[in-house]
């Protein structure tokens, strides 16, 4: 495994999309299927970059859309299943575990571009 400097702080790219939850209706198997494809593909991305696990840390989840999310709630329940993964891919039982802390922020991307980048910096 890589050994990183303490001040560096590490970006992966996942080629999802997430949506507003809150303003779609589905079934609820849908919305299931959706959390755990999300949270499947952070792990796997995570895994696949080899970046060494560093906590405590602060993790940045950017969502890249053509069009943005109200920030205050849809944007951070789009983002529950890669939040799970992410918190799988760092061994924790839960993603309340107060050596994380979880930030969002969402940037415009080109018509039909989607996508998830998550930051892992050292606190």
């Amino acid at each position: 495994m890589r050994q990183l400097d303490r001040a560096e702080a590490v970006k992966v790219i996942v080629p999802i999309r997430l949506v507003s939850v809150a303003n779609i209706s589905e079934h609820w198997s849908k919305s299931a299927q959706r959390r755990r494809e999300h949270r499947a593909e952070c792990w796997y991305s995570l895994k696949a970059a080899k970046i060494p696990h560093m906590l405590p840390c602060v993790v940045t989840l950017t969502r890249i859309a053509p069009r943005r999310l109200d920030a205050h709630d849809n944007l951070r329940s789009s983002a529950k299943g890669a939040v799970d993964g992410i918190a799988d891919w760092l061994n924790l039982k839960t993603d309340a575990d107060h050596r994380v802390e979880w930030r969002y922020a969402q940037r415009r991307g080109e018509p039909h571009e989607y996508a998830l980048e998550i930051e892992v910096a050292p606190q």
